[in-house]
């Protein structure tokens, strides 16, 4: 049997496995001794991991979706805190206390640039 039933079958043995699965289909007459090997309970079983990965994909489907809402309302949210930081600036000032509340330089506190001069060789 496996040896780590935690990882996903690669695609090839995932193929390999349904090739398998239809091959013995088509075996008429299959009867194997140990019923645990049966074509019913091997229909049963592909049946069911079918399903689980239809449910999975589901789910798939629906994190992206909800990754995606969360992603457009965080660019919503920060667009609008940028409006207001310009709101704010407009309203009272570049070099208002108010400005300096939201996290910004008051335009006093900036430094004005220096010159540089050229240095001769």
């Amino acid at each position: 049997m496996a040896k780590n039933e935690k990882v996903r079958l690669s695609p090839e043995i995932q193929q390999a496995d349904e090739n398998t699965f239809l091959a013995l289909k088509a075996i008429a007459g299959y009867s194997p001794a140990n019923p645990a090997y049966s074509l019913a309970t091997v229909t049963a079983r592909y049946d069911a991991m079918r399903a689980a990965a239809e449910v999975e994909l589901r789910a798939q489907n629906a994190l992206d979706a909800a990754r995606d809402a969360a992603i457009a309302a965080q660019w919503e949210h920060h667009n609008l805190i940028l409006g207001v930081k310009d709101q704010v600036i407009a309203q009272f000032g570049p070099d208002s206390d108010e400005v300096a509340s939201l996290g910004l330089k008051k335009k006093s506190e900036r430094k004005t640039p220096a010159r540089s001069s050229k240095a001769s060789k």
